[in-house]
């Protein structure tokens, strides 16, 4: 066989009308969650970047700044979120010049589920809580890449959201103080982190207001889980003195 009769081109590419599976798969997870609140919207989010068993940035930023008052949490494959939260960006900017003012979260919300819709069949793997604040109040949307639009008061996205939802349904009210709103996103993240593999790192807290988004906190998910352990065996111990008290005083009036 004449080798210089068949002119071949490197790399090869593969027959038409197939498609070529990926090598292996590669599962991620995260934990971001947002609740709305009479005074603004609360985010949190941890900042553990995996691909498969790899954590390939243990300190990653998962919530991105649109505008000064609108912020999104990531969750899914980070360069898709990265790449259709820029174009939503530009978007936004443009039609902030063009009209004079910002559009609404839900309007960004059904912009951005718009966009997706038409690449619903390209593979891509985004999940976001648009947060911001608008003529209407604080406001929350969640997008997925398929164009689902949502809004509510809360939500929780990723692979420890379950775990995050166990605490936000026991604790959450819309008149929550600041404080206390502050505390319960961080336990929420922290707990989920703390039982999800894929979740972890740190703990970003940021908050919407009316003057705009500010950055609360960053803190170690180790130390806010270990400060919640402390503080449950402080509540035990009072539990058991008051029991204690309790009966010492039935039996003095026997």
């Amino acid at each position: 066989m004449n080798l210089r009769s068949r002119p071949t081109c490197w790399p090869l590419l593969p027959p038409r009308r197939t498609t070529v599976p990926p090598p292996f798969l590669l599962p991620h997870g995260t934990t971001t969650l947002a609740f709305r609140c009479s005074h603004g919207v609360v985010v949190a989010a941890d900042t553990r970047s995996s691909c498969g068993s790899l954590v390939c940035d243990p300190a990653s930023r998962k919530v991105i700044t649109l505008h000064r008052h609108l912020i999104a949490t990531t969750s899914g494959t980070s360069a898709d979120c990265a790449t259709w939260l820029r174009i939503l960006r530009c978007s936004l900017r443009l039609r902030h010049l063009q009209e004079g003012q910002q559009p609404s979260t839900a309007g960004a919300a059904k912009l951005l589920a718009f966009l997706l819709r038409g690449c619903h069949n390209k593979d891509l793997c985004v999940a976001t809580l648009l947060c911001g604040w608008d003529r209407m109040g604080p406001s929350l949307h969640y997008v997925y890449s398929d164009g689902t639009c949502l809004s509510g008061d809360v939500f929780s996205v990723g692979s420890g959201s379950p775990y995050a939802y166990a605490v936000l349904d026991g604790a959450y009210r819309y008149d929550l103080p600041l404080a206390e709103a502050f505390a319960l996103a961080r336990q929420a993240v922290a707990h989920a982190a703390h039982r999800d593999a894929y979740s972890g790192g740190n703990v970003d807290l940021y908050y919407v207001q009316q003057s705009g988004w500010i950055c609360v906190s960053r803190e170690d998910v180790g130390r806010i889980y270990q400060v919640l352990g402390e503080m449950e065996e402080e509540e035990e111990e009072e539990d058991c003195e008051g029991k204690k008290s309790g009966k010492e005083q039935t039996k003095l009036n026997q």
